[in-house]
This record gives structure tokens, C-alpha cells and sequence, in this order.
């Protein structure tokens, strides 16, 4: 797919330099220590060679094809070497350094130029603003990279050269193996997308990380990383989801960010591996690239101390994975080879005085119990401890099918063992909070892995009803939907929807309120009024006629004083709802990902402790209990469904339609369902109340 890119045989350096202080030096210096062995041609006018290789002043002069172009000039020179290489045959080129996009003005058009010239031309480029790329398989090292990582299975694309430098330095002080590299930079044809999809392909790729400030488009990433991941891990730190890190973005590469729900999302439809820091980049590459996945959320802890044990207890909780069992039998030989002193069950106690063999005696037992999915082995420095000597032992005794992550936590007294450790390709960490996070991630790519075949359910619905009023609020440039009307769309899509009726006059209202029986809610009907409660537009369970005249007179009355340019349809008078749990679910468009579905609790889980999940429409029937799972208070939705029957499956249903409803309708940019409220198993939930807003400009009818 980029072959002329990773796996040229002649490479072109344009801006090529004698000074070994800039890049133009760097890169040839790069391609033939690395030992690449293809043919490397540098360009510079004012040089006869360079590194003893043939100099040529121009590509014409050196009168052959080429593979790849490499470009390193001033920014105002790059239009003309790109025309240049394009002449010369290049099917590739990179452009490094900046004075583009990133810094506005002249350089967004230098960069719109040459990314149209070689698109024109059926040539892909790389930057610019990049640092290059290094493919260890073919010993290319096309950038300026000061170090070459060895060869290995994990392969990293990075929108920051600077980041892109780092994991090198990194990747080579943890004697850790990379693949292929590239520094995307301001990625005006080659980006994320086009990488994913190569990587996917490549065999010696074994795990793809990535650090990313914007995403080039929505769709075309989820589908890439869905295909990907469907076949090895991918790993993304995504910067810049808060505002002021996207306006640092920004800045960074000229580009307009989105904020972190959509990105959220996107990853978890896609089964992307999201890394909250630049420290959990590096744990999981490190974990991925080394170890196996496990086959569930079963960890065993093994221990020299107490208090670590129980650090590493108390994060296996938080993060939702479960404290293994070890089997009688496990248990019983354990206890036969180790001092009184020690604790066996889980956290395993090795004790202070634990030599290598007491490790070696805990891992090979417990990695052949089958009720331990995952092992996480922590070592403190205390007075009979061996580090590197276990680190050794380590290694010999595993088999390589459950995961093992080792937590040798100190400073120089345990260094000889982390570096033991990294020697011999076992990953590592400084705290059992790192190590626990790394196998939760391992835990949840591997349950994705896993998961059924997407099947989404279509359910039958009355769609020319909805297509009638999103047509007329369009045609009327009308982007609020009433709540009446709004109900009237989800009654459409089976929605269980009180009965009632828009009222102009009391007296309509105390008919419809007679037609329905008491008690009644009377609620303001308005285009311009969202928030209903605080212009006096709300009251509940009005018991008579009596109580209906008075409440539609003194709303009227309160919302003509506090709201006089609202445009009032009148009063929707509507049967109450008999009590039960309150939810919220609803839909919010995304401008990257489309439209995401909505779930959380009502009152203080969504205002205070904001506890909200989101999902990628469309979702199937899985997807959905997987939302209510994935929230803080699902635990609180578990008890009552045991205590009282709430019918669980029917809110995974209402966001079932609520996906095929905006899949349907792409116009609907906002939905709440606030509160949906669900009552017992056979008793259907109810909306009680409903917002939606259009986006207006978009005019197709579904």
C-alpha cells in the first residue's frame, strides 16, 4: 500500500549537507550507518559528496528514477523540490521541517500547493512538518531520529515529531524492539488512516501505537481502527480533548480539534485501546508487545510485601477486573513449600525474605490454575531480595500463555532487575497501580476480541410520521422540537408516550384532562421556552377541573411576564406517570463521529457526579447493556433490577430506537429522554419528557 514509501530502493535526499548540525547531514548519515541498501542519492548544488556519496546538484543531472524524496530545504524552496521530484518519477515523498499550515498565511497555501501537486500526480506524501519514518525490517532509517531502535513487532505513527523522538529514546532504553515509525506532521495527504490500513496489513507489526492531536475524519477512522484491531492491538493517545489543549492543537498543526466524548466513543465502537497518558502509551506498548492476552479479568497478585498487595488490590477493584481464586489444589501445594509465615490465597504473601525460588514456585503454579487469567508479581527491595537474579528466574519458568506483568517497585537497589528485565523482552512497572491499569487494558482488548458478530436490530416503525414533522420544522427553519411534537416522534418509533393534548383555553384543558383522568401534568408548550420549570411552565398531578382552570390561567399568566416574546403554542395536559426509576437517554451529534447515543441516571448521577456514557450509533442489543454496564451507577440499576424487577433490557430497547431513530433521521443533532422512566419487568417505561433539536441546513429527508 505505501510500498515506495517504507521499502524504496533509491532514495533521494534534497537539501543534503556537509555540516553534520543539520538535517539534511542527519538523514543521509541515518541511511548509511543504518545500513540501508538501496541507493541513496544526495542533492546540493554546492557539494561534490557527501558521506563519500556522489553529490548531484539537481535530480535531472542525476538523470534516473526514484523511489522516495526526502526534502529538507527552507519552507519557501519546498513547492519547487517537490515539482522537482515528481519529474523525476518519485511515487513518494517527505517533507521535513516546518513553515506550513502550523504557522498560518503564506504557509497554508506553500501546503495546499504541494499536497495538490502530488495528488494530481498519483504521488503520496508524507508531512510536511514530519520528521520522517524508519522501517527496521529494510534497515531504513529516513529521518532525523538520533538512535535506531532494533528490530521488533511494535510499530508507532505519531502527529509530533517531538514524541515521535522520545518513544525512540524510550523503545531503546528498554531494549524494546520497533517496527515501523513515521512522523505524520501536518498529515496534508498521508495520516492515520493510511497507516492503520498499512500496518494492519504488515506482518512484522504485532501492535500499533499512536499519538494523535486531530483525526483527518471520523468515519474513516473508526473503520480502520475497527479492521485493525479486529486483528491486533491498537493503542492511541489522543491529545488536545479538553478546550485548552485543543487550542494548543491548534497551534500545533493548524487544525480544528474535537473534544473527548466523540473520540471516547469512536474508540470504543472501533476497539481502539485508549491511552489516557503519555505514560499509559508506553506501559500498554510495552505489556502488548510482550506478553499474551488473557482470556478474562481473573488476576492473581503475587507479593514480598503487605502493603503493595494491597495497592494492587485496591486498583484491581477500582478498575473492575476481579481478584482471581486459585484452585484447592493450587492452594495446597503452595502452602506445602512455603513458610508458615507466608499468606496463601490472593494477594500470595511471599514474604520479605523471598528469594527467586518462592517466586518461581508461586508463578508456576499459578499460571497452570485455570481460574487465574493474569498474574501481576510485585518486588520490593528488602534485605534478602535478588533482583536480577528473579528477573532470570522469571523468565525460564514462564510458558508464555497467561500474561505476566512484574512490578519491581525502588530506585537503584532495583534497577539491576528492571534492567535484567528489559534484557530479556518482560515488561515492567514502577507502581501496581501501572501494572493493573496495563492489564485492564489487555482485559478489555481481548473481551473486544471476542465479542458476537454486530448485529443491529431494525425494529418496525411509522418513519413517514417522523419525515412530516422534521420536514415542516426545517421548511419553517425551526430548529426546536416542541416536547409535544418531539413525543410525537418517539410515539412513532414505539415509544411508550403518556396520553394528553395541546390545550389553547381552559376549558379545552380541563376536556382533555377529563378524557384522560386525573391526576394530570400541565406542562408550556413553546418553541423559545427549554427550560420549562423556570418560567412557571411545569405543574404536576393537578387533581380536578377546578385545579386544571386555575393552573392554565396562572401558567399562562406567569409565562407571559417572565417569557413575553416567546412564541406559545398553549398548554399540553397529559396523564401522569406512575413512579419508577429515572433515567436519561437521548443522542448528541457528534461533528467527527456522527451521532453518539446517551445514557445516564437522573438527578444527581448526571448533574453532579456527571456520570454519562456514550456510544456510536447505530448500536445492537449488546452494545446497549454494555452502556448501562460501562457507568459508575449501574451497580444502583443491579440492586434495584434484583430488588424490584426494573426492567433493564427495556432501557437497552429505547436506546436501541433511539440509534435506529437517528440513523434514520441524520438531522436530529440533539435528543434527551429526561426522564425515561423505567417500572417494573411488563410494565413499559414511559417518556416523560423530550427536547430535540435539528440541524436545520441539513435538508435530507432521511
Amino acid at each position: 500500500m505505501l510500498e515506495s514509501l517504507l521499502n524504496p530502493q533509491s532514495i533521494a535526499v534534497i537539501g543534503a549537507s556537509r555540516s553534520p548540525d543539520k538535517f539534511g547531514h542527519r538523514v543521509v548519515r541515518n541511511l548509511v550507518d543504518c545500513g540501508f541498501n538501496g541507493t541513496i542519492i544526495p542533492v546540493n548544488p554546492n557539494a561534490d559528496s557527501i558521506l563519500d556519496l556522489a553529490c548531484y546538484p539537481d535530480l535531472k543531472t542525476y538523470g534516473k528514477e526514484i523511489d522516495l524524496s526526502i526534502i529538507v530545504v527552507p519552507a519557501p524552496l519546498v513547492v519547487d523540490a517537490v515539482r522537482e521530484s515528481i519529474t523525476a518519477g518519485a511515487k513518494a515523498v517527505t517533507v521535513l521541517g516546518a513553515g506550513f499550515k502550523e504557522v498560518g498565511g503564506e504557509g497554508v497555501d506553500r501546503e495546499n500547493e504541494i499536497a495538490e501537486m502530488c495528488s494530481n500526480a498519483g504521488v503520496r506524501l508524507l508531512g510536511p512538518n514530519s520528521l520522517g519514518l524508519i522501517n527496521t525490517e529494510n534497515n531504513l532509517n529516513a529521518s532525523v531520529a538520533r538512535k535506531m531502535p532494533s528490530r521488533g513487532s511494535i510499530s508507532i505513527f505519531s502527529q509530533s515529531g517531538a514524541v515521535c523522538s522520545t518513544i525512540v529514546d524510550w523503545a531503546h532504553g528498554r531494549h524494546l524492539g520497533l517496527a515501523k515509525f513515521a512522523s505524520l506532521g501536518n498529515k496534508a495527504d498521508l495520516n492515520e488512516i493510511d497507516f492503520l490500513e498499512a500496518l494492519a496489513a504488515d506482518e512484522q507489526t504485532e501492535v500499533i501505537c499512536g499519538y494523535l492531536e486531530t483525526i483527518s475524519s471520523g468515519d474513516g477512522f473508526v473503520k480502520a481502527a475497527e479492521i485493525a484491531a479486529s486483528t491486533k492491538p491498537v493503542i492511541i493517545l489522543k491529545v488536545g480533548t479538553t478546550k485548552a489543549g485543543g487550542r494548543a492543537a491548534i497551534k500545533h498543526t493548524g487544525e480544528v480539534n474535537s473534544g473527548s466524548i466523540g473520540y471516547g466513543a469512536a474508540f470504543k465502537r472501533s476497539g481502539v485501546v485508549r491511552a489516557d497518558t503519555f505514560g499509559d502509551l508506553l506501559d500498554f506498548a510495552t505489556a502488548f508487545g510482550l506478553q499474551p492476552l488473557p482470556d478474562g479479568d481473573r488476576i492473581v497478585i503475587i507479593t514480598n510485601a503487605g502493603g503493595p498487595g494491597v495497592m494492587a488490590v485496591d486498583a484491581i477493584d477500582r478498575l473492575g477486573l476481579q481478584m482471581a481464586e486459585p484452585g484447592e489444589a493450587s492452594i495446597k501445594l503452595l502452602k506445602g513449600k512455603f513458610p508458615p509465615a507466608a499468606m496463601v490465597g490472593n494477594p500470595i504473601d511471599l514474604i520479605g525474605d523471598a528469594g527467586p525460588d518462592r517466586y518461581v514456585e508461586a508463578v508456576t503454579t499459578l499460571q497452570d490454575d485455570e481460574n487465574v487469567d493474569g498474574l501481576i508479581v510485585i518486588m520490593t527491595n528488602q534485605e534478602r531480595t535478588q533482583p536480577a537474579e528473579t528477573a532470570r528466574a522469571l523468565k525460564d519458568c514462564l510458558k508464555g500463555e497467561k500474561p505476566l506483568l512484574s512490578v519491581f517497585m525502588g530506585g537503584d537497589e532495583m534497577s539491576p532487575g528492571r534492567d535484567e528485565l528489559a534484557a530479556l523482552n518482560l515488561p515492567y512497572f514502577i507502581s501496581p497501580e501501572q501494572a493493573a491499569k496495563a492489564m485492564k487494558a489487555m482485559v478489555d482488548y481481548s473481551a473486544w476480541r471476542k465479542r458476537p458478530p454486530r448485529v443491529v436490530t431494525r425494529f418496525p416503525v411509522n418513519r413517514r410520521r417522523v419525515e412530516r414533522v422534521i420536514n415542516r420544522h426545517i421548511k419553517r427553519g425551526h430548529a426546536e422540537i416542541t416536547e409535544v411534537q418531539a413525543k410525537e416522534i418517539l410515539r412513532a418509533y414505539d415509544f411508550n408516550v403518556p396520553d394528553g393534548g395541546i390545550t389553547n383555553n381552559a376549558e379545552d384543558a380541563v376536556e382533555v384532562a377529563e378524557r384522560i383522568g386525573y391526576p394530570v401534568a400541565m406542562k408550556i408548550a413553546s418553541y423559545d421556552i427549554i427550560h420549562k420549570s423556570d418560567v412557571g411552565g411545569v405543574k404536576l398531578n393537578v387533581a380536578n377541573a377546578d385545579a386544571v382552570r386555575d393552573t392554565f390561567e396562572l401558567m399562562m399568566l406567569r409565562v407571559n411576564r417572565r417569557a413575553p416574546k416567546s412564541r406559545v403554542e398553549g398548554v399540553y395536559v397529559e396523564q401522569m406517570c406512575s413512579p419508577g426509576l429515572e433515567v436519561i437517554i437521548g443522542t448528541r451529534l457528534d461533528p467527527d463521529f456522527g451521532p453518539m447515543l446517551m445514557f445516564g441516571l437522573g438527578g444527581i448521577f448526571v448533574e453532579v457526579m456527571e456520570d454519562v456514557t456514550f456510544y456510536l450509533a447505530p448500536i445492537t442489543q449488546e452494545e446497549a447493556m454494555q452502556m448501562l454496564k460501562s457507568t459508575r451507577s449501574y451497580k444502583l440499576l443491579k440492586e434495584r433490577h434484583g430488588q424490584a424487577g426494573i426492567d433493564l433490557q427495556a432501557v437497552a430497547s429505547g436506546l436501541q430506537r433511539i440509534s435506529q431513530l437517528v440513523t434514520d433521521f441524520p438531522q436530529i443533532a440533539e435528543l434527551d429522554i429526561n426522564p425515561f422512566v423505567v417500572r417494573e419487568i411488563g410494565n413499559p417505561p414511559v417518556v416523560v419528557d423530550a427536547r430535540m433539536i435539528l440541524s436545520v441546513a441539513n435538508d435530507n429527508n432521511g
